[in-house]
C-alpha cells in the first residue's frame, strides 16, 4: 500500500529523512510524524560543539524546524507528543500530547518506527542529583549548557570513554573546567584495539584529563540536591558536573511490546528494505538492525550517516519505489582537540570471534611531505586476511589531516579490497597533502612485507 496515512514514530535523521522522501514523490500523501521532543532533524552530533562555545546557537544544529516541515513540506509534525503503545492488528497507536497531557488513539495505514537510540543511564544512589546528565536529544544538551551557564562548574567529570564521553571530555576542557574521566576498560574508546586506545588515552593526557582506567561507576554523592561527587570501585571524585557517556542501546521498547522481531542488541529486526516482521511497519535508524559488509552478519550502529541512508531507502519504500540498503562496515570518526581518530570494519577480537586468521601491521608517518609546513604525525593500523590479504579493518589516530584518511579503507572494505589493490590505488599526491606514498599505503606496503 502506497496511499493512506503514513505514520511516523521519529522526528530526526531516519524519520524525517523518510517523510521528505516521501512527501517528494508523493505530494497528496497524508503524512504524520510524531516527536517527543521539542526538535526535529537535529545534529546531536554537534551537541558537544555547542557546549564547547565553538558553535554560538544551538538553533544552528537544527537542519530543519517543525514549523518549516509543516508549512513548506505539508508534514504534519508533532513535537512533545509521545506514542506510548502500538497496536499493529487495529494499525494504530496510542498518543499522549506531553503539553495538555491528554491521550488518543491515532489510525496509520502504513507506520515507521524511527525511535533511535537511548542513553544507558544507571539508577545508582543520588543519581536523581542536579548536575548529572546525559546526551541523547539536542534537548538534553541544551539543559546541560543552561546548567553550565548558571552555576559555573568548575570540576566535571565524565563516565565513559567512548566518542561522547570523549568529546565531551574535550568540550568541558575548552571551557576551562578540570576534568576527569572514567572508564571501564583498559583504554578510552572499545571500538579501537587497545595499542591504538592507548594513544588516544595519552592524547587525552596531554590535554589535561585525568583518566581513571579500569574503574567501575557505583553511585554519586550529593548535598542539598546537588552532585557533588563521583563514586566509583576505587574511589571518590570531587564534582559539580557530571556527563554519563557509557553509550547508548537501541530505543525499541515500543517494538518489542507490539511483538515485532528485535534482532542483533535488541535492535528491530529488517529486511534490506527496511520492513519489519509486522504487516505495513518499517524501522529505520539507531533503533533498526542493520547488517555488516565485512562480518557478513546481522550488526547494529547508531550513527547519523547510517540513520539518514536507512530512512531514505525507507521513504523510497513507502512511496511505492524499490530501494535496499546494503550494510555497512562500522566507520566513524572523532576529535579531541587537536587529535583525530577514526576506525572501520572489524576490531582483533571481531575477527577472532570469527574464526579467522589475520595479519596486521602499524606505521607511524607524516600527513603531508615531512619538509612541508605544518606536517603531523598519523599512525595507521591495517588487518587483513592470512592467505586472501582481504581487508579486514583498519584505525587511524594523528594529527590534522588524519581522520579522513579511513575514508579510502572505508571504500576499500565495501568493495573487498586485497591490501595489494590498496597499495595499486592512483591516490592524489602533493607536498601540502601527502607523502608520495599515502600513510594508508604505507602501512599497506608494510602488511605485505
Amino acid at each position: 500500500m502506497t496511499t493512506g496515512r503514513l505514520m511516523v514514530i521519529g522526528g530526526d535523521a531516519a524519520g524525517m529523512s523518510a517523510a521528505s522522501k516521501v512527501r517528494r514523490q508523493k505530494p497528496e500523501r497524508e503524512i504524520v510524524v510524531f516527536e517527543r521532543s521539542p526538535h526535529t532533524s537535529y545534529s546531536a552530533c554537534g551537541m558537544p560543539y555547542f557546549i564547547a562555545g565553538l558553535i554560538d546557537s544551538a538553533d544552528k544544529l537544527v537542519a530543519r524546524s517543525p514549523e518549516k516541515f509543516r508549512e513548506k513540506f505539508n508534514i504534519d509534525v508533532r513535537v512533545q507528543h509521545e506514542v506510548l503503545e502500538l497496536d499493529p492488528t487495529a494499525q494504530r497507536v496510542r498518543v499522549k500530547d506531553l503539553i495538555s497531557n491528554n491521550e488518543a488513539w491515532e489510525p496509520y495505514d502504513q507506520l515507521l518506527i524511527t525511535t533511535g537510540a537511548q542513553a544507558i543511564f544507571p539508577q545508582l544512589e543520588d543519581s536523581n542529583a542536579d548536575g548529572i546528565f546525559s546526551l541523547s536529544t539536542l534537548a538534553s544538551g541544551i539543559k546541560v549548557y543552561e546548567f553550565m551557564d548558571k552555576h559555573l562548574p568548575r570540576k566535571a567529570v565524565v563516565v565513559g570513554g567512548g566518542y561522547i564521553g570523549l568529546e565531551m571530555a574535550e568540550a568541558l576542557v575548552r571551557q576551562g573546567l578540570q576534568v576527569s574521566l572514567i572508564e571501564k576498560g583498559e583504554q578510552v574508546m572499545g571500538t579501537l584495539d587497545p595499542d591504538i586506545g592507548q594513544l588516544v588515552s595519552e592524547a587525552l593526557r596531554e590535554i589535561g584529563v585525568t583518566l581513571y582506567l579500569h574503574e567501575s561507576l557505583t553511585g554519586y554523592e550529593q548535598s542539598n540536591g546537588m552532585v557533588t561527587g563521583v563514586v566509583t570501585d576505587q574511589r571518590t571524585i570531587p564534582a559539580d558536573l557530571v556527563i554519563v557517556g557509557l553509550g547508548t542501546r537501541p530505543n525499541t521498547g515500543l517494538a518489542k511490546d507490539a511483538g515485532i522481531l528485535l534482532g542483533e542488541k535488541g535492535s528491530i529486526r529488517v529486511n534490506p528494505r527496511q520492513q519489519t516482521s509486522a504487516p505495513n511497519i518499517w524501522a529505520a535508524g539507531d533503533c533498526a538492525e542493520s547488517f555488516h559488509l565485512v562480518s557478513r552478519k546481522p550488526f547494529h550502529v547508531a550513527l547519523g550517516t547510517v540513520a539518514n541512508k536507512q530512512g531514505t531507502v525507507a521513504g523510497t519504500n513507502l512511496a511505492g519505489g524499490y530501494a535496499t540498503f546494503p550494510g555497512v562496515v562500522g566507520t566513524a570518526v572523532s576529535k579531541i582537540c587537536k587529535y583525530e581518530v577514526a576506525r572501520t570494519g572489524l576490531m582483533e577480537r571481531e575477527i577472532t570471534g570469527l574464526g579467522l586468521q589475520y595479519k596486521t601491521a602499524t606505521t607511524k608517518t607524516k600527513t603531508r611531505a615531512g619538509y612541508y609546513p605544518g606536517a603531523g604525525w598519523i599512525m595507521v593500523k591495517l588487518l587483513a586476511e592470512l592467505g586472501t590479504g582481504r581487508l579486514l579493518g583498519g584505525q587511524i589516530v594523528g594529527l590534522e589531516g588524519a581522520a579522513k584518511r579511513i575514508d579510502v579503507l572505508a571504500t576499500a572494505l565495501t568493495a573487498g579490497m586485497t591490501v595489494q589493490q590498496i597499495v595499486d590505488l592512483d591516490l592524489s599526491y602533493a607536498p601540502p597533502f601527502s607523502p608520495v606514498w599515502d600513510p594508508v599505503q604505507t602501512a599497506a606496503r608494510q602488511l605485505l612485507g
